[in-house]
């Protein structure tokens, strides 16, 4: 049973950092690949990177340079470092899995649509 469970979220000022994390159980590195949305309020969900079975990361161009995703395999923590924070990256996180979508370099991450499991969300506001 897949469970992914995202912590890490919270209030910071523009220009700052946060590092979101996922817990991750049910999955292996073999047969999901892993992402990080987001949903600002008003808005339709976005994917914002994804890591597929092969260690191919993609990024949307919005975070592209600012956040970086990682996978801790030995503790199956996914994680989002996000730099240079923005007012508009205020949004309800989330990590998701999919056993069929793919990541291909520099093609935009796979669309909300595509994922199967998803977490519960975790709050980053950015304040100017």
């Amino acid at each position: 049973q897949v469970q992914l469970v995202e912590s890490g979220g919270g209030s910071v000022q523009a220009g700052e950092s946060l590092r979101l994390s996922c817990k991750v159980s049910g999955v292996t590195k073999n047969n999901y690949l892993l992402g990080w949305l987001r949903q600002a309020p008003g808005k339709e969900r976005e994917g914002l990177a994804a890591l597929d079975t092969d260690d191919t990361i993609t990024y949307a161009g919005s975070v592209k340079g600012r956040f970086t995703m990682s996978r801790d395999y030995v503790n199956n923590i996914l994680y989002l470092q996000m730099n240079f924070l923005k007012p508009e990256d205020t949004a309800m996180y989330y990590c998701a899995a999919s056993s069929t979508a793919w990541a291909r370099p520099e093609s935009p991450p796979p669309s909300p649509s595509e994922y199967e499991y998803w977490g519960q969300g975790t709050h980053v506001t950015v304040s100017s």
